[in-house]
């Protein structure tokens, strides 16, 4: 039996990711149902003989030989120029379509159109991304402006969400990135973003407390303009020019 052909099977046929750990799973379990003749299909028992063999080989499979058996299958496909490929994304390996065949794709669905994320959200996804999870007072103090209406519109699109409650003042929410954001950005973990173990190793600025005890769920829609927040001088450092004080996340 070809492992590679047992776990092709497997991912055609599931509509969710599967996992290397879940994948080694379910061959085990099939395997050891074909080995104690368990199985219900008439033809299973008439291949218990001819399957026996390979079965002492399989019936010890792990992650590795799971990962090995999907990087021969991508061999196979690169050198068949098939227009697809199995791609691991935060919730396990799935098979996707090629991107040079998006185009084709689309046309599928008429209906839907590549929606673009403005710079403002895409600013603050960002924050939410590499210091995950986060206030919405921490984002805003980063930003120098009020982030309500962007943080609903990062909610509505499930790029972001709630994930609980800081123990701060106040309980303010905390804002993490969904898995959709892991599948829209193509990437399996955060450690895949660019610099991003020096910059979640930035340390941020703090917000003044007032401003977090009076943070409140984001509500209400994207509008162009943002509302400027009053930043507070630390003591002893007045103000250039009339202006805040720089509290700008660090550039890639």
């Amino acid at each position: 039996m070809d492992l590679s052909a047992v776990i092709e099977s497997l991912l055609i046929a599931s509509e969710e990711p599967l996992t290397s750990p879940e994948l080694a799973r379910l061959v085990r379990a099939r395997l050891a149902e074909i080995e104690d003749g368990t199985g219900d299909e008439e033809e299973d028992y008439g291949k218990a003989a001819e399957l026996a063999d390979d079965l002492r080989e399989l019936s010890a499979i792990d992650e590795e030989a799971v990962i090995e058996a999907i990087a021969s299958l991508n061999r196979k496909y690169d050198r068949g120029k098939r227009s697809f490929s199995i791609i691991e994304r935060s919730k396990g390996w799935k098979i996707f379509t090629r991107p040079e065949y998006g185009g084709f794709i689309r046309q599928l669905f008429p209906g839907l159109k590549p929606r673009r994320l403005s710079p403002p959200a895409m600013e603050t996804l960002a924050i939410v991304a590499y210091r995950q999870p986060v206030t919405k007072a921490a984002i805003e103090h980063v930003r120098g402006v009020s982030s309500d209406s962007i943080l609903q519109k990062l909610l509505d699109r499930e790029l972001i969400k709630i994930e609980g409650r800081a123990e701060l003042p106040g309980r303010p929410l905390l804002y993490a990135t969904t898995d959709f954001f892991f599948e829209h950005f193509g990437i399996k973990s955060i450690s895949e973003l660019p610099n991003s173990t020096e910059l979640r190793a930035v340390e941020l600025p703090e917000p003044p407390p007032e401003q977090a005890d009076a943070e409140n769920p984001a509500t209400g829609e994207e509008t162009d303009g943002e509302k400027q927040l009053a930043l507070i001088e630390p003591p002893g450092q007045p103000a250039a020019d009339g202006h805040p004080p720089d509290f700008s996340a660090p550039e890639e």
